[in-house]
């Protein structure tokens, strides 16, 4: 995907809806201290060219169910990108795993699991196990408190950004 460039009308426009997320034309306009018309064709332009994913509300899932989050450390057999392709296409299709993240180092992957229970989470990783996706091994870690979840700060981010 082609980059578009980004001045700093688009960096405020981005940063405010990463912090309130989907807001009205007058809101935003007034957050990022531009008129409704331009900063509107701002957005469109920064949505056609991939720049939102999409808006979604932050759920305190804690304050609804009881949920068992896991994090898991895992590493492939082989290092084939045939193996890595096939590994990752399975992984997109589990909803339960909700990131992903290929790492450098002594591990391949870093993902987190959110179920409703342990035995949940065994389940998954059984399945996981007995498919042919070349697991060599895998290290769990449960998470027993969130101390902090956020999104970086953009504005902070691109201030410091090499040309």
């Amino acid at each position: 995907m082609k980059k578009t460039a980004l001045d700093a009308a688009d960096i405020r426009i981005l940063s405010a809806l990463q912090r309130h997320g989907q807001l009205s034309k007058t809101k935003l306009a007034e957050l990022v201290n531009l008129s409704p018309t331009p900063c509107w064709a701002r957005l469109d332009r920064l949505k056609s060219a991939g720049y939102i994913r999409g808006y979604h509300a932050d759920i305190a899932l804690e304050r609804v169910l009881d949920i068992t989050r896991v994090m898991v450390n895992l590493s492939l057999m082989h290092h084939r990108k045939q193996d890595f392709e096939r590994f990752e296409t399975y992984i997109r299709n589990i909803e339960e795993i909700t990131e992903c993240y290929v790492t450098g180092g002594g591990m391949d992957y870093v993902f987190q699991v959110v179920v409703p229970s342990l035995a949940a989470f065994q389940h998954l990783m059984d399945r996981l196990l007995s498919e042919d996706l070349n697991i060599d091994r895998y290290y769990t870690y449960f998470i027993t408190r969130q101390v902090k979840s956020t999104q970086p700060n953009l504005v902070a981010l691109t201030s410091h950004a090499s040309p």
